[in-house]
């Protein structure tokens, strides 16, 4: 990321390098969001990468914001009258990230005093019932929770009082979240069909904008599932955990997508089995199902991620971290090129093609480049807003567990130096293919005997570890001696002062139901999309070139790097396969990691893939230059042989097919390497 887009935004797009927020003219809202999303990811960027240039970058934008905070505490360009909280939310995230990371130079440029000052200010504010009339906020305002329980419990100051005060007035004047997601008042049919139709006035649509409902976890993060495990330690209302159980669940449910993300152009989608999915309500919604696309964007990915890993932390649920890694390793770099210079602002889990439509678009609410890759398509939050994934995701992968105790909860290659609550010191590395190969190694120093807690993720059907003390001491652990814990998936070892460890995982094919005889096809942590080939045509880096209030980024300060691209399809997309031949096929070295190509997510760079037997199916096309619902399983037949199909990891293929439909295809492929012809149309 670095080297991509987001690590060079500062030098070239005027949202950031010309913003009002350090005396620029540029700005893509009135919500004044891009600076405040730009630093909650690119601190995290910096200090997990210790990358001085972007440290250096991150630090002269806080230390112009900091010596330009207003009299009254206001941080931000606006004047008395003009102001609302919501962006100062995701740039309070970032100066709490900039305090934990550097405490040194944040005492030295005064981040905690400033925050306190911006806080007593928001709490007179909302006493007044003013600059908290947006929903943005309204919906959003867990996200400040976190912040100001942060503070309340690391650097309180004698300001006390006042934050406890700030956080109830919050969640005073904000949307309840925990009223929405009960069985009375949470909209459980097919939202396309609802009457009248939700519109982006309706008194419903905050709660179904779907990064609103990605930040379900971080709204339930953020908003609800974020909101309600922050809020019920201070109220102590155990019933909010429940009502963020329940948004995980009926999010991930009814708009979840196969990548782990929540489908949604703008507004979530509904039961539509090409865009969400109810096993127990699609045979009767289907024949009503509105013709629209299962499209989910890049701030949804992201917010989801965090919203996830933060629940994981709070409340220990292990499909919070299962659900959090699908998006990570999924969701996330299939909506980058493997450069990561460009990124969709929309991803179809069904897009054989990649490029501007025109005339009728199958969205909700997004335009003509929603499915382009390029600067900043379509709208540029996601631009500024797309780099705070994969670095929070890292800062989030341990955890302590007691009191000597360390996990590992979000699984990767990662490194840690720290003391526990019990004064142990711990340095530990895991290296790893994870999620190409299975297998973490774990290399480790500590001061005094410990516990190390393993995530066991809920598709794994086995495991081994070997626990070898540098004295000699040994230890293996199968199923048969070590039981996860049911609630947390987590497996501890005792361990002593140095050693490794070895924690090797075993999985197979699994498929995912997605409605009408369609399914998606899952090994380990990776969803496998059918391969459809490409053609790359590389263009003029001109989407998201200009935005909203922005200045037009000058034709010499675009990079050599930057471009749009044109993403076709040289193979069949309109494929049904049969599920009884999957196969799952990797290298002899998945689990080297000297061997594993960079960039990983570049086509054919994953050393895995699967392959099946299918064949292209008759009266499957487009509706509104997308591909629409497939035939009914009793209408589908094929068109031609039966032939093998290559399905590769979601995150390579730009274009691919990620619902397919099932047929029984009357057996697998000869040994002479021929098909069957079954079921074919002339």
């Amino acid at each position: 990321m670095s080297n991509g887009l987001p690590g060079h935004e500062h030098d070239l797009y005027p949202i950031v390098s010309d913003s009002i927020w350090i005396g620029g003219h540029s700005e893509y809202s009135g919500l004044n969001e891009g600076i405040p999303y730009w630093l909650n990811g690119l601190i995290p960027l910096a200090y997990g990468l210790d990358d001085d240039r972007l440290k250096n970058q991150s630090w002269q934008v806080v230390d112009y914001i900091l010596s330009h905070q207003q009299s009254d505490g206001w941080l931000g360009p606006e004047a008395p009258g003009q102001r609302d909280i919501w962006g100062r939310f995701p740039l309070c995230l970032g100066l709490k990230q900039l305090v934990e990371a550097d405490p040194s130079r944040s005492s030295e440029s005064n981040v905690l005093p400033a925050l306190h000052e911006f806080i007593s200010l928001m709490h007179r504010m909302l006493v007044q019932n003013v600059g908290y009339r947006e929903f943005w906020g309204r919906v959003r305002y867990p996200d400040m929770i976190i912040v100001l329980q942060w503070l309340y419990e690391k650097h309180p100051g004698n300001h006390t009082d006042n934050l406890l005060a700030t956080m109830s007035l919050l969640n005073q004047h904000g949307l309840s979240w925990a009223q929405y997601y009960s069985q009375a008042n949470y909209i459980f049919k097919d939202l396309d069909l609802v009457q009248p139709p939700i519109t982006g006035g309706s008194a419903t649509f905050p709660y179904v904008h779907a990064v609103n409902a990605a930040q379900v976890g971080h709204i339930t993060r953020k908003k609800e599932f974020e909101g309600s495990p922050l809020y019920s330690r201070f109220n102590n209302d155990v019933s909010l955990l429940q009502s963020t159980r329940n948004g995980v669940n009926w999010t991930l449910t009814y708009h979840g997508d196969p990548a782990g993300s929540v489908i949604g152009d703008e507004r979530e989608s509904g039961l539509g089995p090409n865009r969400g999915y109810d096993p127990s309500a699609l045979s009767n919604d289907f024949k009503d199902a509105s013709l629209t696309i299962n499209s989910s964007e890049l701030c949804t990915a992201v917010e989801t991620m965090y919203s996830l890993s933060y629940l994981y932390h709070a409340m220990g649920d292990k499909v919070f971290a299962d659900q959090c890694e699908r998006a990570a390793f999924n969701a996330l770099p299939v909506s980058f090129t493997d450069d990561l210079w460009a990124h969709q602002y929309l991803v179809v889990a069904n897009q054989p093609f990649s490029y501007s439509l025109s005339g009728p678009k199958p969205f909700w609410n997004t335009g003509d480049q929603s499915i382009v890759y390029g600067m900043a398509p379509n709208y540029p939050c996601c631009a500024v807003n797309m780099h705070q994934g994969l670095p929070k995701f890292l800062s989030a992968s341990f955890a302590q567990a007691g009191p000597n105790g360390l996990a590992h909860v979000l699984l990767s290659p990662a490194q840690i130096s720290t003391t526990l609550h019990s004064g142990t010191h711990i340095d530990l590395a895991c290296n790893t293919t994870y999620p190409f190969g299975n297998t973490l190694h774990y290399t480790f120093t500590a001061s005094a005997p410990f516990k190390l807690h393993l995530r066991l993720p809920s598709w794994a059907t086995d495991y081994e570890i070997l626990a070898l003390s540098d004295g000699g001491v040994s230890m293996t652990y199968t199923a048969s001696n070590l039981t996860p814990d049911p609630h947390t998936g987590m497996l501890y070892l005792d361990l002593l002062d140095s050693g490794t460890v070895e924690y090797k995982l075993r999985t197979g094919i699994r498929t995912e139901d997605r409605g009408n005889d369609t399914i998606s096809v899952y090994h380990g942590a990776l969803l496998y999309a059918l391969d459809v080939g490409f053609v790359d045509t590389i263009t003029e880096a001109v989407s998201g070139a200009a935005g909203a209030n922005t200045n037009t980024i000058s034709t010499s300060r675009i990079p050599t790097q930057a471009h749009d691209h044109i993403i076709t399809n040289t193979k069949p997309w309109n494929i049904a396969i049969d599920p009884s031949t999957l196969e799952y096929h990797t290298l002899s070295t998945p689990d080297d990691v000297d061997a594993l190509p960079n960039p990983i997510w570049a086509y054919e760079a994953p050393p895995n893939w699967i392959t099946a037997q299918g064949c292209e199916i008759a009266d499957w096309g487009l509706e509104k230059q997308l591909p629409t619902i497939p035939p009914k399983r009793e209408q589908r037949r094929c068109s031609g042989k039966v032939r093998e199909v290559v399905l590769r990891p979601y995150g390579s293929l730009k274009v691919h097919m990620a619902v397919l439909p099932v047929m029984e295809l009357g057996g697998r492929k000869r040994a002479d390497g021929d098909s069957e012809r079954v079921e074919v149309m002339e």
